[in-house]
């Protein structure tokens, strides 16, 4: 059963945490193309206004946002650590999943 949340932001804050929920466990994206997903092509650092403003970030994965020179970002809220682990965590489970399924990543 989904999990229901209550969130409270901007128009444009819920239609990037929306999009942020679309991005499978273990894959990454990039602000510029959070911001092609909403919409609104040109508002990439707008993008990362609203993540940092994204109030469960486990839940909703802004972690999965990296710059688009693949760097990862140490201004990230709760830490360069912590969304190194996340990230590193996704793509460990996802690896084991294609594995046990058969699947090359």
């Amino acid at each position: 059963k989904p999990l229901r949340l209550w969130l409270k932001g901007t128009n444009f804050q819920i239609s990037v945490w929306r999009a942020l929920l679309r991005i499978d466990s273990g894959q990454l994206t990039t602000y510029g193309q959070i911001a092609r997903a909403v919409g609104r092509p040109k508002a990439a650092r707008a993008v990362g206004t609203a993540l940092g403003a994204n109030p469960i970030a486990f839940l909703i994965p802004c972690h999965r946002v990296i710059r688009a020179t693949g760097l990862f970002d140490t201004d990230y809220r709760w830490g360069t650590t912590r969304k190194l682990a996340l990230i590193g965590t996704e793509a460990a489970r996802t690896e084991t999943r294609n594995e046990e399924s058969g699947r090359a990543a």
